[in-house]
């Protein structure tokens, strides 16, 4: 990686920006010669034919909802800004959830602002214009054009997004004064950029913005069709991530988890942005840490793998799935008994998945499924009422059986409970339906055969006028499918 030697000195706009010497670059000055070479000869690369991104029209509907209900109310929605990793590299980018939602646009440093004009609002971004040619930024700074790659003027963006677009550099200082000449209630989404809540906070209150947020989120509770096409592409890549994996697992035996995780990483990469979370590659016992994404351990024949990744789309709807793979293709016989009890709660948490179904009735049917068996194989004395009314199957349980997904993977998560976990089902509504066992290898209490097994399966699943779409359903699930799809890619 190269690094830049050079970087224009911060100065108040009006005046010439200075060029002053990195720390150990290795050029001492810039000449003037050199100043108007780099000025000089550059073609005009304005995109003239651009037309609206096909989100603009639906981000627009979701910014009159904001609108509707926040009425003669500034509003303000930050992207967010690059975060350092060590030095000067940064974290690869994502733009805050939020933002993303209501513009369609994923730029750092941009802002939304929503002000407040007749019975509604005037939209408009705040963004990074090109970088300046004039001033050498394209080439010094270590984010221009030459360094980072080329970003889209603010015209172009106004043409994609649907907005009017002004340079973000100026919008901390003109969102301040805005605030002090025409006063009304202000909110603005916390968390993302430091600069735009202090220039606002004089005008904002931490409840009030909270409100903001907490709206923002159950605006995405109910998807639209949109979404919702995201959604399905998001899962069809995973797919493909999967079958990679199943394919390549001679290669994971013969190193580790990492095989794994590069392996889905690649085709996340392919197919869309990123994966949408951490990879959780967990093989043998490993696969009983609900989170394990360190993907440093061995993959060994006659273990299970269990597999929670997901592909984020370029627009970042991410998919979250599960699988639990017999490491040489065939479950044993203790294997393939936790794996069914595992299927069975699953089926029956899906099947309870449909418009006007409490949210919890999903969770509630595949616990009652798992607490059977652990009753019956005897790890846990009965009976299921009593079991289940003490939360007694949650040591070998441990979780929820879902949440809702869309952006992020654990979607809508500032949502109030009465909207969200209290909820009754609508059509657009998507979610996970993942149930699971977890025998810890030092657990005592179980049979010694028992220890080091974890078995997960989830399956994102959308609620429609009739039921529910398991948009997932490309992965085979059933012990019996599992196997015969293993077998035909590894034979």
């Amino acid at each position: 990686m190269t690094e830049e030697n050079l970087a224009p000195e911060e100065t108040e706009e009006a005046a010439p920006q200075a060029i002053k010497q990195r720390k150990n670059g290795l050029y001492p000055a810039i000449s003037d010669e050199l100043t108007a070479v780099m000025k000089a000869g550059w073609a005009d690369t304005e995109l003239r034919d651009l037309v609206p991104a096909e989100q603009s029209a639906y981000a627009a509907k979701r910014r009159a909802a904001l609108s509707a209900r926040f009425p003669g109310e500034r509003l303000v929605i930050p992207a967010g800004n690059l975060k350092t990793r060590s030095n000067d590299t940064e974290y690869s980018f994502r733009a805050a959830t939020e933002y993303v939602h209501l513009t369609g646009d994923q730029t750092e440093d941009a802002v939304l602002v929503m002000e407040p004009h007749g019975d509604g609002h005037d939209a408009y971004l705040y963004l990074l214009p090109r970088s300046d040619r004039e001033n050498g930024e394209f080439w010094l700074s270590g984010q221009g054009e030459l360094w980072v790659g080329r970003r889209h003027s603010l015209t172009e963006a106004e043409t994609l997004l649907g907005l009017p677009a002004k340079d973000v550099r100026n919008a901390a200082e003109e969102l301040a004064e805005r605030a002090e000449e025409y006063p009304a209630v202000t909110r603005v989404v916390r968390g993302h950029d430091a600069k735009i809540e202090a220039a606002l906070a004089p005008h904002t209150t931490k409840h009030g913005d909270s409100e903001l947020t907490v709206f923002l989120s159950e605006l995405r509770l109910v998807k639209d069709e949109w979404e919702i096409a995201q959604l399905q592409d998001a899962c069809d890549a995973t797919t493909k991530g999967f079958t990679d994996v199943v394919r390549e697992l001679a290669q994971a035996v013969a190193t580790s988890e990492r095989w794994i995780e590069g392996t889905f990483f690649r085709r996340a990469r392919v197919e869309g942005n990123d994966v949408g979370y951490g990879s959780i590659c967990a093989a043998g016992p490993h696969a009983t840490t609900l989170h394990w994404v360190r993907n440093d351990g061995q993959v060994r024949p006659g273990e299970l793998l269990l597999l929670d990744a997901g592909v984020e789309t370029t627009t970042l709807y991410t998919a979250d799935v599960t699988r639990t793979l017999p490491i040489n293709g065939a479950f044993d016989e203790l294997q393939r008994k936790i794996y069914q009890a595992v299927y069975d709660a699953q089926e029956a948490g899906i099947a309870a998945v449909k418009p006007g179904a409490r949210y919890r009735d999903f969770h509630e049917a595949s616990q009652q499924v798992l607490a059977e068996r652990l009753v019956e194989w005897g790890l846990v004395e009965g009976p299921v009422e009593r079991v289940l009314e003490l939360g007694l199957q949650r040591r070998w349980t441990l979780h929820g059986t879902g949440h809702m997904l869309g952006l992020d993977v654990h979607d809508c998560a500032q949502a109030r409970v009465e909207s969200y976990v209290d909820c009754v089902l609508e059509p657009g509504m998507v979610l996970t339906v993942e149930p699971g066992l977890y025998f810890q290898a030092d657990d005592l209490t179980v049979p010694e055969e028992y220890r080091g097994i974890g078995v997960r399966i989830e399956d994102d699943i959308l609620v429609t006028v009739d039921g529910n779409r398991n948009l997932s359903a490309a992965l085979p699930r059933s012990a019996d499918e599992v196997e015969n799809w293993m077998a035909s890619l590894t034979s």
